[in-house]
């Protein structure tokens, strides 16, 4: 039995990945749906010092209370980075990341300085409160606004991830230019990473969870981890 702690993108919630959560419930494994702070049912304390570190803690505090030490950690765009923070902070509780056509930062990255220009025109679309950037007219009525101060943060990462299994979903049919597309050329050449090509849009569960599904389920996930701990 795996457990896979599901992070999703900018505006989006638990919500997003609840379909892909019972699917992998049905198949036997654990599967936890996360919410961030400031984003749907937890929008009440939104508020302008929400960032990544905040997001990070958020998903720390379920790997602790939920007593998870073996978590698959799956990232959907922005989640990459929430991800990346938890798996440097909290290697004791991390077996591996999948991430879904999501950001992989080094140190000292930050979405701001990993994406593209119309993307960076999104996150300047600030609302009347001057921090959160609204959610895109296509995105499904639940989003919420998202806070801009996590995509501007850095990430300081002082360990080395490239001891977890690393897996990259690349999803192929973007309308107009990916943002991921230099990750997905930079990852499908390097042999500590497992890369996926999806033909499915970035919004990857929209079209349905079979896909994402049979990447999770993979029988590498099925066998223990022999990684180190600590």
């Amino acid at each position: 039995m795996a457990t896979f702690v599901l992070v999703p993108g900018a505006c989006h919630g638990g919500w997003w990945y609840e379909p892909l959560a019972e699917d992998l419930r049905r198949a036997g494994h654990r599967a936890y749906p996360l919410t961030l702070t400031g984003l749907g049912e937890r929008r009440h304390p939104a508020c302008a010092g929400i960032n990544l570190d905040t997001h990070v803690r958020d998903v720390l505090a379920v790997l602790e209370y939920e007593q998870i030490d073996d978590a698959v950690l799956v990232g959907h765009s922005y989640g990459g980075m929430v991800i990346s923070g938890v798996a440097d902070r909290a290697p004791e509780r991390v077996d591996s990341l999948v991430y879904v056509d999501a950001f992989v930062p080094d140190d000292g990255d930050s979405c701001w300085t990993l994406t593209n220009d119309e993307q960076r025109e999104w996150y300047l679309s600030v609302g009347e409160n001057g921090y959160e950037m609204p959610p895109l007219p296509f995105f499904d009525a639940r989003a919420t606004p998202h806070p801009l101060a996590t995509l501007l943060q850095r990430i300081r990462l002082s360990g080395d991830l490239s001891r977890y299994r690393r897996d990259y979903v690349y999803a192929k049919l973007w309308d107009g230019e990916s943002p991921f597309t230099p990750t997905y050329q930079r990852l499908r050449g390097d042999p500590q990473w497992t890369v996926h090509e999806l033909e499915t849009r970035h919004n990857v569960l929209r079209d349905g969870t079979a896909e994402l599904l049979k990447v999770l389920l993979s029988d590498r996930r099925a066998r223990p981890s022999d990684r180190p701990r600590g």
